[in-house]
């Protein structure tokens, strides 16, 4: 279904949707300096992270989006209590990682066993794993429009969010829309810092969920 913003179409993407998906957000992470670590091979880095959001999509609890004509994607995971964002849902194909990663596979699980130490499980929340706007189409409110999108709804169902912001500049976009830094940073190694936030769920009468006059972009 698409909900129309002041800015752009945001609408949740389906099965046919999935290739588009994981082709935005391989395009818009190219060069972020977090994927650039995670594959430093720039020839092998855009199957590898296709590879990469395949694997992520696959997840049962995984809720992909799509702005704009198609400019931005998010990719957000609805956690119960206590479930760790790694949990692989019980129908998942069995995948041999290390053949698909080879030896970027230990970087992975190094970072992604740092970020889930730190990731919070007391209560019911939603995890925005990805979201990335494709090149010449970043600063144009795309990833504003995912984030309101979700995070209204989010608000009337009283349920809280997490994000590791991988850039000064993404967490600066978060810190505007409600999220909060959850102690240091996370670096592994000679990694790029990430920036664990979370964000409580905030209460509106039903009657301004879809006011965003003097929001900002």
């Amino acid at each position: 279904m698409t909900n129309d913003t002041p800015y752009a179409p945001v609408w949740r993407a389906d099965v046919a949707d999935r290739q588009a998906v994981s082709g935005i957000l391989t395009e818009a992470f190219m060069d972020d300096p977090v994927a650039c670590w995670l594959f430093p091979a720039s020839g092998e880095r855009r199957r590898l992270q296709s590879h990469f959001y395949g694997h992520l999509l696959d997840r049962g609890t995984a809720e992909a989006y799509l702005v704009g004509r198609g400019e931005g994607a998010s990719v957000w995971l609805a956690l119960a209590a206590g479930q760790a964002p790694e949990e692989e849902p019980p129908d998942a194909p069995d995948v041999d990682q290390k053949s698909i990663f080879g030896e970027n596979g230990a970087r992975l699980r190094t970072l992604g066993q740092a970020l889930a130490e730190r990731h919070p499980r007391r209560e019911p929340h939603l995890y925005l794993s990805c979201m990335g706007v494709v090149g010449g189409r970043q600063g144009a409110g795309l990833g504003s429009a995912m984030l309101r999108h979700r995070l209204e709804r989010a608000d009337a169902d009283g349920i809280a969010a997490y994000l590791e912001a991988s850039s000064p500049r993404s967490r600066a976009l978060y810190l505007r829309y409600g999220f909060e830094d959850l102690g240091e940073p996370v670096r592994v190694a000679d990694s790029p810092l990430l920036w664990p936030m979370w964000r409580q769920p905030r209460r509106r009468p039903s009657h301004q969920l879809h006011h965003h006059k003097g929001e900002p972009r």
